[in-house]
């Protein structure tokens, strides 16, 4: 499936706006899709990793900008806000890097795709805790006295519930992007288009 520009450009708004939706309440009833729009924009927006990724970045930060002063606390000393929260770069970065990953070595849906994507899911989502959570732990003051054994047990427990949640939003993607492939195989005046 090639993309024009403007179909890249759609996703972008549709990631960007995705995540600034579920973002700004990242504990709520709707879970926090910024890690899954990372992994999605790097399967789509691949080749667009210059521009795409740093408005993702900014989208992201300005949410949490917007969020945090909303309730009437300064940004920069905000509990979520210490050095640590800049290992959010590597951190989206490994999700971004997960899904052109596997854009590389995707050649068709099938069962081998299926593998890919769970195995490119798993250890994107690893590396991103490993950044997102380990920044936290080690370099903010929310932790008092960090130890090894500490921040193990705290990666552990974090890791299920954001795999899950970056899951739920990835498979729905696939799904999307399968049905709209069966669709662009059945039309082809439609696959003629997209592909250009």
């Amino acid at each position: 499936m090639t993309l024009t520009t403007r179909s890249r450009l759609a996703i972008f708004l549709g990631l960007g706006a995705l995540m600034a939706a579920t973002r700004l309440n990242h504990f709520g009833a709707i879970p926090d899709a910024s890690w899954a729009v990372f992994f999605i924009a790097g399967f789509y927006l691949r080749g667009s990793v210059r521009w795409a990724f740093p408005a993702l970045m900014a989208i992201a930060v300005a949410v949490d900008y917007a969020v945090i002063t909303a309730g009437g606390q300064s940004f920069w000393s905000h509990y979520c806000v210490s050095p640590g929260y800049w290992f959010l770069v590597p951190a989206h970065l490994s999700m971004w890097a997960g899904g052109s990953l596997l854009r590389r070595h995707y050649g068709a849906v099938s069962f081998k795709a299926l593998g890919l994507l769970l195995v490119s899911v798993f250890a994107s989502v690893a590396a991103c805790h490993l950044f997102a959570q380990g920044g936290f732990y080690w370099l903010s003051d929310a932790v008092a006295q960090p130890t090894v054994a500490g921040w193990a047990r705290n990666y552990a427990d974090w890791f299920l519930p954001y795999l899950r949640t970056a899951s739920l939003y990835i498979a729905l993607a696939a799904v999307v992007h399968v049905a709209v492939a069966a669709l662009l195989r059945r039309t082809p005046a439609a696959a003629d288009t997209a592909a250009h």
